[in-house]
């Protein structure tokens, strides 16, 4: 394995609450959420590999090395456990590391996440499968579109979860996506009751709502972690 460094910001004291932004983003996703978390928590905002300013590295560009990424960032760091809140593919690292690792996870914030390809609303899914093939064609020619094909990339072929997978998860969960979020709300509710101690709350927006609507998403979440 690669040994890349993350690039990462911290603010305010207290129990760890390190945030993943989604596809093609970086931490700078969850500008409304560092203050007030930060209140309460020692909040980590990372940039995951290759986006943001966290290189790319040479190790395979996946949810599963991400999830090793997050790992080696806690062990380098100190962290011996930490609540996890994941956004979109964020969300589907935490799950993965919440699998593997689940003694380091206080709490976990699923935040339109999705078990496998197809829990994406086929609106949005069937562009980005269009998008991930046309720049494969030109992936060993260009640097620019092979990044764009490894990033739709993750989108076309992972995650894959299975419900039964979730049944292992024993600390608490939270999973919460907007009411006309691109995930499937009947695929963010079999998330939920697949989990043991699974919560589900809809909030009104769409994927981005922890973005565009961070009252809601924020005292959603504050609740959670507090109780």
């Amino acid at each position: 394995m690669d040994d890349i460094h993350l690039n990462y910001v911290e603010q305010g004291a207290g129990d760890a609450l390190i945030l993943l932004h989604g596809n093609g983003e970086d931490l700078s996703y969850f500008s409304g959420q560092m203050d007030f978390f930060a209140k309460s928590y020692h909040v980590i905002a990372l940039d995951t590999r290759g986006h943001g300013a966290s290189p790319r590295g040479s190790a395979p560009f996946t949810l599963r090395q991400f999830a090793e990424d997050l790992r080696a960032f806690m062990d380098e760091h100190g962290i011996d456990r930490a609540h996890i809140l994941g956004f979109s593919d964020g969300g589907n690292i935490a799950l993965g590391f919440a699998l593997k690792y689940p003694q380091r996870v206080r709490k976990l914030i699923l935040n339109g996440a999705n078990l496998d390809p197809w829990g994406v609303k086929l609106h949005v899914q069937l562009p980005v499968v269009l998008g991930y093939h046309i720049t494969r064609l030109f992936a060993g020619k260009r640097s620019e579109a092979r990044q764009k094909m490894e990033l739709l990339g993750l989108m076309v072929n992972e995650p894959h979860y299975a419900p039964r997978d979730l049944q292992r998860l024993q600390m608490p969960t939270l999973v919460i996506a907007g009411d006309r979020d691109m995930i499937r709300e009947r695929h963010t509710r079999r998330i939920a009751q697949s989990l043991p101690n699974g919560r589900l709350v809809l909030l009104k927006g769409n994927h981005f709502v922890a973005n565009q609507n961070p009252q809601a998403f924020n005292r959603a979440v504050e609740a959670f972690l507090a109780e």
